[in-house]
């Protein structure tokens, strides 16, 4: 038995959770969210549990099991609180703005890099803290997804640290070639 897959999950008050042909549809105060629920899985609802069950014992239903399990918790949560994701800008000069629904970054290139958010994606700027990015909505893929694109716009760098990072990464420095030279 999954360990993750058999533990049922309690759906807090003001969310509905609907599986119908295939889909698992999860609606909350926050907004709504659909899933596809493979066809050997099985999810019911009673007295506000819901459960995740499996066909048989091969590896791939045990697989699916927790899979499917997981990604429901991650919609009612996402529903109820939402998801949000801290990034901090380390360099001289980096600076971030909001834009409407885009969010503007100058990062040391030549040209400022606009990132349009995707439906259900908000950006906003720290207000004591300038250099921190967070970007929350309810869909936990999507929020993580989008982070890892405006980090990958510019990866911390090992010699100087300069770049986006999540908040509280810990960025491996190396000593530069004067250090070596040195001895």
């Amino acid at each position: 038995m999954s360990r993750i897959g058999k533990l049922p999950i309690t759906v807090p008050a003001g969310v509905e959770i609907k599986i119908q042909d295939g889909l698992m549809i999860v609606k909350g105060p926050k907004g709504e969210l659909k899933q596809k629920v493979h066809p050997r899985i099985k999810v019911s609802v009673e007295d506000g549990v819901a459960k995740v069950e499996r066909q048989s014992e091969d590896k791939f239903d045990r697989s699916l099991h927790g899979l499917t399990r997981s990604l429901l918790a991650n919609m009612v949560e996402g529903v109820t609180n939402g998801y949000s994701k801290r990034l901090e800008i380390i360099g001289v000069g980096y600076r971030a703005a909001v834009q409407g629904k885009k969010l503007n970054l100058s990062l040391g290139f030549s040209h400022p890099v606009d990132v349009p958010a995707p439906e259900g994606i908000t950006f906003e700027i720290d207000k004591e803290k300038k250099n921190i990015i967070i970007i929350t909505g309810i869909d936990k893929e999507l929020v993580g997804q989008i982070a890892a694109n405006v980090r990958g716009l510019r990866k911390p760098e090992p010699y100087k640290g300069k770049g986006i990072r999540y908040e509280g990464e810990h960025v491996r420095r190396k000593a530069g070639k004067a250090a070596t030279a040195a001895k």
